[in-house]
């Protein structure tokens, strides 16, 4: 008696139509958005006064960003195979992000995160399970990210896929853009581990990361941090503080970039916006160190004046329009 043939964990992408100019590595996924009356502590209590479905994912997110902003843009992600997955791919067709890199794993559900979102827009994120964690890079992929013009990819990607992102780098194969996305306790499991991530610096166009990410690979922020990064080979790169704005180098000098003055809806998104800017005016136009963290900046602070994680990524009139209209906050 012949034995049943396993299922496979993750079908094959598509046949490949279109190399876009960036190539996003990571998830894409649906965010179940609760505005709530605060974000407890440790045994307290909160009260939801408003649910709704967007779509999010760090790749995702950074994908149609960047497709707004006029470049053409694609994902490697893995999803369930749910009628999530379905609704994500269709958001994704919609957004002209190119999907042939999609897969699929048929033994598990879709990645979706909790977006919990107080009223003064901070929030706080719970990601459920699911095939995210599954991801993993096959030869097509390789050929795929070897002929785009950039590749992002974030400390979510499963440790394997940011080793195999490091080695093409190394390489010469591709130029990456990293952002440490997490604190790396978080990441435990699940996706790139410290080792990977020392590895990884040397070979980088281009190193994002937060206040408290940066500090729990580092143990130090601001200029220590950046001190730090360029003698590990970091030679571009930026640290954000939110309301505090960012710290940006490059090989000669860094400079602080302020946020600006807005009135904060939700700060869901708000760092893949800021790290789209700076893809686009940075990487792929060649600004000035400056120009380009200004724009990044008005990115990510006019994401935060509207609800969701996409809800304020928007075209490049737009986003200096907005860049042009606010004061840097004091």
């Amino acid at each position: 008696m012949q034995s049943q043939p396993s299922r496979a964990i993750c079908c094959k992408p598509q046949h490949m139509t279109r190399v876009p100019q960036v190539v996003a590595v990571g998830s894409a996924l649906v965010d179940e958005q609760y505005q709530v009356s605060n974000l407890p502590e440790p045994d307290g209590g909160a009260y939801v006064y408003e649910e709704s479905l967007a779509f999010g994912g760090v790749a995702a997110n950074v994908a149609v960003a960047l497709s707004r902003l006029g470049r053409s843009t694609g994902v490697i992600v893995c999803l369930g195979d749910d009628a999530k997955a379905d609704e994500v791919k269709h958001d994704l067709r919609k957004e002209d992000v190119a999907i042939d890199q999609v897969r699929t794993n048929t033994d598990t559900r879709s990645t979706y995160c909790m977006v919990f979102c107080d009223p003064n827009g901070e929030r706080t994120i719970i990601t459920c399970g699911g095939a995210a964690k599954d991801l993993t890079l096959v030869p097509e992929d390789d050929e795929y990210l070897r002929s785009a013009d950039l590749v992002f990819a974030n400390s979510f990607c499963p440790n394997q896929v940011t080793q195999r992102l490091s080695t093409l780098s190394m390489n010469g194969e591709i130029k990456l853009a990293f952002d440490l996305a997490s604190p790396l306790k978080e990441l435990e499991g699940r996706g790139t581990e410290r080792d990977t991530l020392d590895d990884l610096l040397p070979h980088l166009s281009l190193f994002t990361a937060n206040k408290i990410s940066i500090n729990s690979y580092l143990g130090v922020q601001g200029e220590e941090a950046v001190d730090l990064l360029r003698k590990r080979g970091v030679r571009r790169g930026a640290l954000t503080s939110g309301e505090h704005g960012a710290l940006l180098w490059d090989c000669e000098r860094s400079i602080d970039i302020p946020a600006l003055d807005v009135e904060v809806v939700d700060t869901t998104g708000a760092g893949d916006a800021f790290s789209s800017g700076l893809i686009h005016k940075w990487l792929l136009e060649r600004e000035s160190i400056e120009n380009a963290g200004r724009f990044a900046a008005a990115a990510g602070g006019y994401n935060c004046t509207k609800k969701s994680a996409r809800g304020g990524m928007d075209d490049e009139e737009q986003i200096e329009a907005f860049l042009n209209s606010c004061s840097p906050r004091l």
